[in-house]
């Protein structure tokens, strides 16, 4: 399976079935159809036939050095088979070849698979301050009382 850019047909079948990436529908306010319209060439798919079975949505910061990966998830019956990394190698390799130099992700503090997966698995940093649980955050990232891991990784 390969790496291909999101058409707007992907992203409705993602929205539709979005309980199958994430377990529930909490993200769904994430997924708007700018990632495809307006950052299109960084919205990406892991398609088997035609069922999505991964994508990462991504855009690059306008003021700073970085890849941004706003979303990444792999639907049920496809996990742990490498397709998260795979498409974060491929997003590193767009952003490497636009000249950008750091990777940056976040997540919410209650997200252990994806703290585990973007520290062990990508190898990026958490910033931030420990606030008492063992997790480095940055206070208020998203808002007041809104704390997140943040990662970085040089590129």
């Amino acid at each position: 399976m390969d790496v291909s850019l999101c058409t707007k047909a992907d992203f409705d079948q993602i929205r539709s079935a979005i309980v199958a990436f994430w377990g529930s529908d909490r993200t769904l306010y994430l997924h708007h159809p700018m990632l495809i319209y307006e950052f299109g060439s960084t919205a990406f798919v892991i398609r088997d036939g035609d069922i999505v079975a991964a994508y990462l949505f991504g855009f690059f910061s306008q003021t700073e050095d970085l890849a941004y990966a706003h979303l990444v998830a792999v639907r049920e019956g496809y996990k742990r088979q490498g397709l998260g990394r795979q498409l974060y190698r491929h997003f590193i390799g767009v952003a490497k070849e636009k000249g950008y130099g750091v990777l940056k992700a976040i997540t919410t503090t209650d997200n252990p698979a994806s703290i585990r997966f973007h520290t062990g698995v990508i190898g990026m940093q958490m910033k931030g301050e420990d606030m008492g649980a063992g997790i480095p955050v940055v206070q208020d990232y998203s808002g007041p009382g809104m704390h997140r891991v943040v990662f970085t990784k040089a590129l």
